[in-house]
């Protein structure tokens, strides 16, 4: 949604466990000096990872700490290699500046999509920033608890042809196909997704995590990281006016607890 006035680019609050929930796509700000280039449509932000802060909302009370984007992954998605790296080789990638949205409708007017230095000034400008303080927060975090937890919290339509046949899993975890996290405290994941009958689940099959994910995650270092890519009709509507839907997202909520109490279980276990 397009704006003029201050924003921060960021809300952050440090937690006082190992675990630290980010959320790279659930902002929805753009830039009026942005904006003015985008088309109508994108500027509904249709590929919003919406109600992340609402969803996640109980992991302050377990003592987790927050990092939550507030501008939209059209402005700079947080969630990719800032040298343009793709995460799919391959594979349909979306670029650190999108220029098309899921769905390949154009972001951007004729001929006012970012060149080169205009990208390269949106990630010095937003995309730096939150992985300062991300950097910054994990490396505190492993200091203090001599292990650092990072759970990636993102939603999508669960039907993208774009990137998937079909209909995707309702939970998919990705930890960059084991090399984020230590290989038991994926599989205690994988055991909280298996324990449950009333959501589809994979583990690092199509998402298996992205930049954040895999950049961060640093088991041999004490970091550990994981991904969770959740289809959007698990907890919500999947179309306008993405409304919230308190019975199924009080049931995800159950399985999500179960995912990060287990891992904050896992450290108290591992620092023993």
């Amino acid at each position: 949604m397009a704006g003029s006035g201050m924003m921060p680019d960021f809300l952050f609050t440090p937690g006082e466990t190992p675990l630290l929930i980010s959320a790279p796509h659930v902002g929805t700000h753009i830039p009026a000096t942005i904006a003015e280039s985008m088309t109508p449509e994108a500027l509904e932000v249709p590929d919003t990872d919406w109600h992340m802060d609402r969803l996640y909302g109980f992991a302050r009370e377990m003592g987790a700490g927050m990092l939550m984007a507030n501008y939209s992954r059209y402005v700079v998605d947080l969630n990719r290699d800032p040298a343009g790296k793709p995460l799919y080789p391959g594979a349909d990638n979306t670029e650190v500046c999108p220029t098309a949205r899921f769905d390949r409708a154009p972001i951007y007017k004729d001929g006012k999509a970012p060149d080169a230095g205009a990208v390269a000034r949106r990630v010095d400008r937003y995309w730096r920033p939150y992985h300062d303080v991300l950097d910054a927060e994990l490396r505190r975090l492993k200091r203090r608890f001599g292990v650092a937890l990072l759970f990636d919290a993102h939603s999508i339509l669960s039907r993208v042809p774009r990137f998937f046949e079909g209909r995707l899993p309702d939970l998919n975890l990705g930890t960059g196909s084991g090399s984020s996290a230590d290989p038991r405290l994926i599989e205690t994941l994988g055991d909280v997704l298996r324990g449950r009958n009333d959501f589809s689940h994979v583990v690092d099959g199509r998402f298996k995590g992205g930049f954040i994910t895999r950049h961060y995650g640093r088991p041999a270092e004490g970091c550990h990281a994981a991904q969770l890519e959740m289809a959007l009709s698990a907890y919500m509507e999947e179309s306008p006016p993405w409304a919230w839907r308190p019975e199924q997202a009080m049931r995800v909520q159950e399985v999500l607890r179960g995912l990060l109490q287990a891992m904050l279980d896992w450290a108290g276990a591992a620092r023993r």
